[in-house]
């Protein structure tokens, strides 16, 4: 039926109606002998299709009957509309229909594209008169602003623009023509375009970094080739010894030399050196002491100081030394980050508070550095300082904030307000048109424009209506979007809501049989997919508990799970089955250590074992120092949720810090290898 249909659509549009909706009478009529109306949500899907397909006539007509039936999502498929009519549409068609919609959150996306639009015409009068009701972050907007104010040169944006140019963001094509100007008025020079090519290099960004150059009149030809040859091979280029490389489509065998004495050569040797050391610490050390006295003092500094970063990461020995050697150069945010790491496993408290020190303020702000600069000063005797930090961080409800409470013992602030909303509260909310509308684009599967949606609605909410929004969702078995509005409070919370129990029965039984701590499966399970069922991450991790195909058919192949195949996966039971096995299988790797089986889990058990030290390690400081964000933050989220849970599911009861436990120690460390994300 489906298959007819579509092939009457690319016939004419009245046509193709009347036919449609015969066909489908007819066939209703065949089936049931009764009369068939095209349902809202059937109409609605074929405006999408109209939309995808830019059949502007096509859609203009689902609109109009959309608007008909006063469905509640007639108000999407208008603005698809007028997104389709955009270049077309005058400027006070794009004022009333934004005037319209005010109150839908894709008002703001059309008055951006809108923008964009005003831009590539360079109509400034009209695009800053718009520009300040402009209230999303858009980079290409931003520098579509930066370029027109140069233009107009009615204010002096050479430092905002620098800072812009000072990244290593992927930038839209828009902020091509604003570097441009920057660089054709002076506003960016020579010295700013080195800058950005080394922070290019240094941050793996080598198509950026070859961009970039074109911006360099000095640079040549043979310099772009050492670039590829750095990347590929570095310890070749250091050595000055052949290697063959792959240049563009042909491979090459070659003797290659950098100058030391030009800019590119020097910047060419650098890079060769943070790459050597991303992937073979010990080697780029070698080599380094070998080469250093070739760079000026501030070079050789900063060289050391990727070399320090590189060694934090793969947890060398060494790697304060390495920070010492790097004296005299500004550090990034991430080499003073990986400071404090690395003085965290040598327990080195004053380090650790002076890296802190020397970050900028919002990157000190940050609950780790706040947490770690407080335990510094605390190991070092400064009490009465660093219960003036636990007391505010305790405050706050995250895993560094359940930390700094318990740091302060007896000094404990009041718990937060604990709120039960009301049937009454529950109902308003629910009564709402945008969260009516959230609801249905849920159910038709639309479920990015379902949270836009929501958060729009809630954007305005007190901590009261929070809660009843997140107890509605909850009850939509919308668990996710339940969780994250309940946990949007600031002073007025209800954790039942932050930490839902949905499952309970198949959690509880799974991790029984596995004979696991329930509050932890709850814990993982609450990070992993917020008890999503069907979600499924980017790198193709699957269900409540994010199986990836391979490790579930490993899993089931153990458990002696007769059928199984991947389509399984999203079965509950099959899912939190295999999935608590899992959990028991990387317990017993790690033996008994939760905060490294969870590592296990996330990462991979070679890794988890690969970040012991030579000594036990409190597992705040283990966590704190695995190279990959992505797993730490996992990390510490789990053990917080279970910190959680604990009291709600009537586990036992303990403190984070004793949950989380010591990282034992081993005698014989693995062999380093390069960490990378």
């Amino acid at each position: 039926m489906f298959n007819i249909i579509k092939k009457l659509r690319k016939f004419t549009v009245s046509f193709k109606r009347h036919y449609v909706f015969l066909i489908t009478f007819l066939c209703a009529l065949c089936l049931s002998g009764q009369a068939f109306a095209v349902t809202d949500q059937t109409l609605f899907k074929q405006a999408r299709e109209s939309y995808a397909a830019k059949n502007e006539l096509a859609l203009a007509e689902d609109v109009n009957q959309l608007k008909s039936q006063q469905y509640i999502l007639a108000p999407y498929a208008d603005y698809w509309l007028m997104l389709l009519k955009l270049e077309q549409a005058r400027d006070e068609e794009v004022q009333n229909f934004l005037a319209q919609y005010a109150d839908m959150p894709f008002a703001e996306r059309l008055r951006g594209e809108w923008l964009k639009k005003l831009a590539k015409q360079q109509n400034w009068a009209a695009f800053f008169d718009e520009y300040t009701y402009f209230k999303r972050e858009d980079i290409a907007l931003h520098c579509y602003a930066l370029f027109g104010k140069m233009q107009l040169a009615e204010i002096d944006v050479g430092a905002d623009a620098r800072n812009l140019w000072l990244t290593t963001t992927d930038l839209p094509s828009s902020c091509n023509q604003l570097f441009d100007l920057m660089q054709q008025t002076g506003v960016l020079s020579a010295e700013d375009i080195w800058a950005r090519f080394r922070l290019a290099l240094q941050g793996g960004k080598l198509s950026l970094a070859k961009s970039i150059t074109k911006r360099l009149p000095d640079f040549e030809e043979k310099d772009l080739n050492l670039l590829d040859i750095a990347n590929l091979t570095p310890q070749a280029l250091l050595d000055n010894k052949p290697s063959i490389v792959k240049l563009g489509a042909k491979k090459t065998n070659t003797t290659v030399s950098v100058s030391f004495k030009t800019r590119a050569g020097i910047e060419i040797n650098l890079y060769a050196l943070d790459r050597l050391a991303r992937n073979n610490i010990e080697s780029a050390i070698a080599v380094f002491n070998r080469l250093h006295t070739n760079f000026s003092a501030e070079n050789r500094a900063f060289g050391w100081g990727r070399i320090a970063y590189h060694a934090a990461r793969n947890h060398h020995p060494d790697a304060l030394n390495y920070y010492e050697l790097a004296k005299g150069v500004d550090l990034d945010s991430e080499q003073l980050a990986w400071q404090v790491r690395a003085a965290l496993r040598a327990e080195n408290w004053a380090v650790v508070k002076n890296a802190v020190s020397a970050m900028q303020p919002k990157q000190a702000e940050e609950g780790a550095w706040r947490y770690w600069k407080a335990r510094a000063l605390k190991a070092m005797n400064a009490q009465t300082e660093a219960n003036a930090i636990f007391g505010t961080l305790s405050k706050e409800r995250h895993y560094y904030g359940w930390l700094a409470a318990e740091e302060l013992e007896s000094v404990m602030g009041n718990p937060p307000l604990q709120y039960t909303t009301t049937e009454l509260e529950v109902t308003a909310i629910a009564s709402q048109p945008a969260i009516k509308r959230a609801l249905e684009l849920q159910r038709l599967d639309l479920r990015w424009e379902a949270r836009a949606e929501w958060v729009w609605a809630t954007r305005g909410f007190n901590d009261k209506e929070l809660l009843a929004a997140a107890e509605y969702a909850a009850r939509q078995q919308w668990y996710d979007v339940a969780i994250s509005t309940a946990d949007n409070t600031r002073q007025v919370h209800d954790f039942n809501l932050r930490y839902p129990t949905p499952y309970r029965d198949l959690m509880r039984f799974s991790a029984n049989q596995q004979n696991l701590d329930e509050a932890w499966v709850f814990g993982l399970v609450r990070q992993e997919s917020r008890f999503m069922h069907y979600a499924k991450s980017g790198v193709g991790a699957a269900g409540l508990m994010q199986l990836m195909p391979t490790t579930a058919k490993w899993a089931a192949k153990r458990m002696g799970l007769d059928g199984y195949s991947n389509e399984m996966i999203h079965d509950l039971p099959t899912n939190i089955g295999i999935g608590t096995y899992y959990m028991r299988y990387t317990l017993e790797l790690m033996n008994g250590q939760a905060v490294m089986a969870t590592a296990a889990y996330n990462a991979g058990p070679s890794r988890a074992r690969r970040w012991v030290a030579t000594k036990p390690l409190e597992a705040a400081i283990y966590i704190e120092s695995i190279p990959f964000s992505e797993t730490r933050g996992y990390v510490q989220k789990v053990m917080a949720n279970a910190q959680m849970y604990a009291p709600r599911l009537g586990t036992s009861i303990q403190s984070l810090k004793s949950r989380m436990g010591v990282v034992p120690g081993i005698s014989q460390p693995e062999t380093i290898l390069a960490e990378s994300e």
